[in-house]
């Protein structure tokens, strides 16, 4: 079997610990990260096939991490893995590099199956049912939040809305 290198990228030191533990039964080779600091150094030393990269890293963006990833090796498979999914940063991470975009919760198996996944499926199930207002405000505030690199101050003043209530309705929409 081909070597497999897996890079994660996860600021949930927990979480990133089970991930590791578990693709490590699969056969892979995991290094972690628990932000984008460091992440230039690792890749001098270690290069890895496949990425899974959280969407938020504490304050930063992990989108970052995927232009950076993909720029090192455009073959390498990025999963980008998140518990504040939209659809402006689901289009901004493959456009970045990614070959998937997942919201937690997922688990193993999904995230491999992601790996493999690297062609759309025209027959995929199209909603029937129409985008609910508390979702089209999610996305709103999300592509916010994505234009100002995570700044929930800045976020808060473009949206015109309060700071704290900003941050009780992130809080609210937390998944992971």
């Amino acid at each position: 079997m081909a070597e497999r290198n897996l890079l994660i990228i996860e600021d949930d030191e927990g979480f990133a610990r089970t991930l590791s533990r578990s693709f490590e039964r699969r056969g892979y080779k995991v290094r972690a990260l628990h932000g984008e600091t460091g992440l230039p150094a690792l890749l001098e030393e270690f290069t890895p096939h496949f990425a899974i990269v959280d969407l938020r890293l504490g304050g930063a963006s992990g989108l970052s991490c995927v232009q950076t990833l993909h720029a090192h090796d455009a073959a390498m498979r990025i999963v980008v893995l998140t518990g504040f999914a939209s659809i402006s940063t689901a289009v901004e991470a493959i456009k970045l590099g990614a070959t998937n975009y997942l919201t937690k919760p997922s688990d193993s198996d999904d995230i491999e199956r992601a790996f493999g996944r690297l062609e759309g499926d025209a027959d995929v199930d199209l909603a029937a049912r129409p985008t609910s207002i508390k979702t089209l405000e999610w996305e709103h505030i999300h592509q916010t939040l994505s234009e100002v690199n995570f700044n929930i101050s800045e976020a808060a003043r473009r949206l015109g809305m309060h700071r704290r209530t900003l941050a009780r309705k992130l809080e609210k929409r937390h998944v992971g």
